[in-house]
């Protein structure tokens, strides 16, 4: 992909997003690594609904600004998927209702922070790690990241918001939409005693379209 093309894919994609509500005022940020080893991320204190493709930010392969306005204060935070998801091309973070609202809530597995209720969610996302609250831009978040060893794609922060990884952008915005979807639907549920998939039917998913499921599941 050209850094042109990456460029217009961000603001169409955060666009998208910031107008369907799932990333309100300022927050949320989205970055794409490109083929030289360096990257582009949104700036800091920018609305994912108005960006302008020339002033992303253009970090060098050591996370150095090289070009555009100042990045987001999140950047340890991509910089930290993208050392141990080594497919990752693009990350995406997003203070969406329903995903934060989950990571509030005291009965979450911080190894499988939602049950497998759908097929999607399991296909898109695999399993979501919930992580500690650290305050927006704390560089130690970094560290929580790395401690899960590249086992998940998509993590939560507690009381802050969801983040994906993908291999590409497309792929992290899809996974980001399943999570929150998945949220909604764990809380519209909560307390009814739904049925989810059973072991059985998790093997058959992942067999069949080869999902890389971290080894802890619920029964």
């Amino acid at each position: 992909m050209s850094e042109t093309k990456a460029r217009e894919d961000i603001c169409r994609l955060g666009r998208s997003l910031f107008e369907r509500g799932l990333t309100p005022g300022s927050s949320g940020n989205i970055s794409i690594r490109l083929e030289d080893g360096g990257w582009l991320v949104t700036p800091t204190n920018a609305s994912l609904g108005t960006l302008d493709p020339a002033r992303l930010s253009r970090l060098d392969n050591h996370g150095r600004l090289a070009a555009g306005d100042p990045p987001t204060k999140e950047v340890p935070l991509h910089t930290a998927l993208y050392q141990t998801r080594h497919t990752a091309r693009a990350v995406v973070h997003l203070h969406s209702t329903h995903s934060v609202a989950l990571s509030m809530l005291p009965e979450i597995d911080p190894r499988a922070a939602l049950p497998p209720m759908t097929a999607y969610y399991l296909m898109k996302c695999g399993s979501t790690a919930l992580v500690p609250y650290y305050r927006p831009g704390d560089p130690a978040v970094a560290d929580a990241i790395k401690g899960l060893a590249g086992k998940y794609s998509s993590v939560l922060l507690a009381n802050h918001g969801p983040v994906v990884a993908g291999e590409s952008l497309e792929a992290a915005v899809f996974a980001m939409e399943e999570l929150e979807e998945t949220a909604k639907l764990y809380l519209l549920l909560r307390g009814l005693n739904p049925r989810y998939l059973t072991p059985n039917q998790i093997a058959d998913l992942s067999k069949t379209f080869r999902l890389d499921l971290p080894e802890h599941r619920h029964e």
